[in-house]
């Protein structure tokens, strides 16, 4: 039974290592494409705003 775990566990490592070999890349963060865009900031005030324009407060504020 201890052979056969034993076994399993170098097999699973083997196949690590050519899984790795293959791509490279896997698991880094950085490279991923298609990051999000940075939230626009409110002209007036500086709060983050997701609408663009002038955010609510300085709407609130002017009317």
């Amino acid at each position: 039974m201890l052979k056969v775990v034993t076994l399993f566990l170098v097999f699973m490592a083997v196949l690590a290592m050519f899984g790795r070999l293959r791509i490279p890349g896997i698991g880094k963060r950085s490279d991923r494409k298609g990051n999000l865009p940075k939230p626009s900031l409110c002209p007036e005030c500086g709060r983050y705003n997701l609408r663009g324009g002038p955010c609510r407060t300085c709407r609130d504020r002017q009317g």
